[in-house]
């Protein structure tokens, strides 16, 4: 797999981790790293609720049901997860849109989203 992409935040700084409990992230490595291989963008760092999974469950992509084949364990509200950008953003304008951790929050998410938006829902600004 080709490496990483820097590990800057959407605020310009050192990418934060996001969670590994559950591990999350394109390389599983805890953070919402990214690179082009990653054809998703799985780059914003949410703190899931339960009314966003039920959307991303309508929309075709089920996070809460456990798939122990794939070693997923099925995420559940206040789990924090790097959510593909456009998935965000369209839950976003559903107004569906989950909670983003900034600082955890790859900065190509920048590709996809504005950032105005994801500070909208941040739970870490100043």
């Amino acid at each position: 797999m080709p490496d990483k992409d820097p590990s800057l935040n959407v605020l310009g700084s050192e990418l934060a981790e996001c969670s590994t409990s559950p591990m999350t992230g394109f390389f599983r490595d805890g953070c919402c790293n990214t690179n082009d291989q990653d054809a998703g963008s799985h780059t914003v760092c949410c703190v899931l609720t339960a009314e966003f999974l039920r959307f991303s469950k309508a929309r075709g992509n089920d996070l809460s049901t456990p798939v122990p084949q794939f070693n997923f364990p099925g995420l559940k509200a206040g789990d924090r997860w790097c959510l593909c950008a456009a998935r965000w953003l369209e839950a976003h304008q559903a107004g569906k849109a989950p909670l983003v951790v900034l600082t955890a929050t790859h900065q190509r998410a920048l590709e996809i989203i504005e950032l105005a938006d994801l500070k909208a829902h941040a739970i870490d600004m100043n």
